[in-house]
């Protein structure tokens, strides 16, 4: 009778909704491979910091992408089936990502990690977020921040507890390593999604929910309405600018670590100076997840608008510092902290949202909108890490400073963009 009521239990939902995100959150921790995938291929094979960011820049455009097709999707296969196929289509493209290092493919690994992988995780990530929603309508921001948690801190499981140890095991061989988090990945995501259900009043209400749109409320022609609207443009565009700006740093935080250190002359080896990129991945991680919970219940108590507002706002100092710090050859200590407070925002920003469009659109369109407004995180995807993937080749270690220049054009944007958001009615 207790094991029965705690697997019927909303919270149980929730756990096993953070425990897929966490899986899939580990596309995060890409910096850790992209220093040594440039280091390893560049040489015989020429691959550049631009093109090998593309791999991460592909998977989070798919994953955008596939997010908007699964907010359609998800009513009819429900969340169980979708959170399945994406699961299985995250482990696919590790597998094909291992191939294609084996064979020493770009392009194929572009298909297997970027599209594949991506489209997987978009799958994956719409399914527990939007199903959380419905078992918690009197928390939804504390509720959907609790499962996105999961997917900040899923970088802080890769780059220190598995891909140290399968680099060892594998002895240094990258193909071996994503061959191995294929099988880890495809057990690891699929037995989460077998507890992701809706509550019985929404298994239940189908065919009364079905009578009550009607003519009169159709909600897929609600969900076109609102995706159409000037409000959702504009939630869009705050969305994408914070994004951008985290993104850009997510991508290549380990290596502009790295060039701070060299620039400093810290004396660390080549080991000793990806253990400390590892570290500031970790660290970020941390506050990432955090960052979603965090938001997210102070979304419930200021609102969507107010929370942005204050999230881009402190971006804004944040980054300026970070200017700053590197163009002083500023201490790592404080990049680190610096850094991981602008992943306490990006994270925010997903912890935040949720609640946001279920508070700006209604909560019956919260699957599709959602989804929709995920395809700002592929674009941001795209413009963030490749600019300064860019930016890096063409200045090497003097790259920091215009890379954060760039972050702070972005949040910068966001934070005026911020204020044409309507803000939410006050509670009595």
């Amino acid at each position: 009778m207790i094991l029965e009521k705690i697997l019927k239990s909303r919270w149980t939902v929730a756990a096993m909704g953070a425990a897929l995100m966490l899986c899939l959150g580990t596309v995060y921790a890409w910096s850790y491979f992209q220093d040594l995938l440039v280091r390893e291929y560049r040489a015989v094979y020429g691959w550049s910091n631009a093109e090998v960011a593309w791999v991460f820049s592909l998977a989070i455009f798919f994953l955008g992408a596939a997010a908007a097709v699964g907010g359609r999707l998800l009513p009819r296969l429900g969340p169980r089936r979708l959170a399945l196929l994406g699961g299985c289509l995250f482990a696919a493209g590790y597998l094909t990502a291992g191939l294609a290092l084996a064979s020493r493919s770009l392009p194929l690994l572009y298909l297997g990690f970027g599209a594949i992988g991506g489209t997987g995780l978009g799958l994956g990530y719409v399914t527990p977020v939007a199903s959380v929603a419905k078992w918690f309508p009197d928390r939804k921001g504390l509720a959907t921040g609790l499962v996105v948690m999961g997917f900040g801190f899923g970088a802080l499981v890769m780059s220190k507890l598995l891909a140290p140890r399968l680099l060892e095991l594998s002895g240094g061989r990258l193909d071996r390593v994503f061959m191995a988090l294929a099988a880890l990945f495809l057990a690891g995501t699929a037995i989460p999604a077998l507890f992701l259900r809706n509550p019985p009043a929404a298994d239940g209400a189908a065919p009364a929910e079905a009578a009550e749109a009607g003519p009169a409320r159709d909600p897929a022609k609600g969900a076109r309405r609102a995706i159409g609207s000037g409000r959702f443009a504009l939630v869009w565009l705050v969305f994408f600018c914070n994004i951008a700006a985290g993104i850009a740093i997510i991508g290549f935080q380990s290596p502009l670590l790295q060039d701070l250190l060299r620039k400093g002359g810290s004396g660390l080896d080549a080991a000793g100076m990806a253990a400390a990129g590892a570290t500031l991945i970790a660290a970020s991680s941390l506050f990432n997840g955090a960052g979603r919970f965090l938001w997210g219940a102070v979304t419930d108590r200021l609102g969507g608008a107010r929370a942005f507002r204050l999230m881009l706002g402190t971006e804004i100092l944040v980054f300026a510092a970070l200017i700053a710090t590197t163009l002083a050859s500023g201490g790592p200590w404080l990049f680190g902290g610096l850094v991981c407070y602008v992943l306490l925002c990006y994270g925010g920003g997903f912890g935040a949202m949720p609640a946001f469009i279920g508070e700006a659109f209604g909560a019956e369109l919260l699957p599709a909108v959602y989804g929709a407004v995920l395809t700002a995180w592929s674009c941001a995807g795209i413009a963030g890490p490749q600019v300064v993937a860019r930016i890096k080749d063409l200045a090497h270690e003097g790259a920091a400073p215009l890379s954060f220049a760039v972050g702070l054009g972005f949040v910068s944007l966001g934070f005026a963009l911020s204020w044409f958001l309507a803000a939410p009615p006050q509670k009595p």
